[in-house]
């Protein structure tokens, strides 16, 4: 009983790690795992076979399942941001929330993002279109700058070399 107790929960652990890698469906699947290792622990605690190791483990299984859970739920209704959404900005126009002096909050798409203006300073208000996507930063150029970098010249290399 324990070796079926052990594989189930060896399962678990493995579907859990594969869903940070593959996405929500392995989440899910992990969250089943899960229930049925729970409901294994149970049945072996009703046969009689309880020992504190058993608690312990049926405790760290509700846990971990509980979460694969609701990992699974959010992936899977669409509540989980999607990377591509990021990219879909290149091109946009938008506004800033406060003052980039370079680095500040633009509303892109009814949305706030972190922001560095390339070209300068913009103002609170100023309108900025977005160059690309760094990760979850956007580099954006200010159509109403202030001035321009201290070197007077414009590269989207030195500019990564600064914020590296």
């Amino acid at each position: 009983m324990w070796v079926i107790a052990g594989v189930l929960l060896g399962l678990l652990v493995l579907a859990s790690l594969v869903g940070f890698h593959t996405g929500p469906h392995a989440h899910f699947a992990a969250g089943v795992i899960g229930v049925c290792a729970a409901a294994w622990l149970v049945f072996m605690a009703v046969d009689g076979r309880s020992a504190p190791v058993l608690w312990a483990l049926l405790s760290a299984d509700v846990v971990v399942s509980a979460g694969m859970g609701i990992m699974a739920w959010n992936g899977l209704s669409g509540r989980a941001t999607a990377v591509h959404h990021v990219h879909s900005l290149e091109g946009s126009e938008g506004v800033a929330v406060g003052d980039l002096t370079p680095v500040g909050i633009v509303r892109v798409g009814g949305e706030d993002w972190s922001a560095v203006s390339v070209n300068g300073n913009v103002r609170s208000g100023g309108r900025v279109q977005v160059l690309r996507a760094a990760g979850l930063r956007l580099d954006v150029w200010g159509e109403d700058i202030e001035a321009l970098p201290e070197d007077g010249t414009f590269s989207l290399d030195k500019h990564k070399e600064r914020n590296t």
